[in-house]
């Protein structure tokens, strides 16, 4: 498992700003599920991470009845190997994209479905997730599979310069999958 450095930093700040000691319990655990890349330099950070209160409330699963927070840190590769479009910014958000998860217990066949919706957060900024309930028990294993979608010819319109050099869509619609995940670490960790 891997904690993001961004994340540990905030967390040890967080819990010295209020005059706790580091060995609290555990906190702000994330796990990278894929680390994915598409052509024209667009990175993808696939992740499961605690619980969260997001609003606006009717249109998301309160933080009581969430078992994990599904989400994607996505944006222009910061990678000075791997080629980005002119005009980019590296490590910039790449927005209008569409994501869909399935969640399958891989031990009763269960799935939840949900989709993907942009939030902003201190520490990831600008990112696609969504908190859900998972279909069984934390420790059961699951397999996720992401599909990932490029925006639609009516979100996002396209330069010839543009065209003439990287063409449409944006990207080829992916789909990554991830099997036997253990996400009871996870489900248990608190932000807080």
């Amino acid at each position: 498992m891997r904690i993001l450095p961004h994340v540990l930093l905030c967390t040890l700040l967080s819990l010295s700003a209020w005059g706790l000691p580091f060995a609290a319990e555990a906190t702000a655990q994330e796990r990278v599920l894929g680390e994915e890349r598409v052509e024209p330099g667009i990175q993808f950070i696939f992740e499961a991470a605690p619980a969260d209160d997001v609003t606006p409330y009717d249109q998301n699963l309160s933080e009581e009845a969430t078992d994990i927070h599904l989400e994607v840190l996505v944006g222009w590769s910061e990678d000075a190997e791997v080629d980005v479009p002119e005009g980019v910014t590296r490590g910039g958000f790449v927005g209008y994209l569409e994501f869909f998860a399935t969640v399958t217990n891989e031990r009763t066949g269960q799935e939840t479905k949900v989709d993907f919706i942009p939030h902003l957060t201190l520490g990831d900024a600008m990112h696609y997730a969504r908190n859900i309930a998972l279909p069984g028990a934390p420790d059961d294993p699951y397999t996720i599979a992401i599909d990932v979608r490029p925006p639609s010819e009516t979100t996002v319109a396209f330069h010839r310069s543009w065209r003439e050099a990287h063409g449409t869509p944006l990207f080829e619609p992916q789909t990554y999958t991830y099997e036997g995940l253990d996400l009871a670490a996870v489900a248990a960790a608190t932000r807080r």
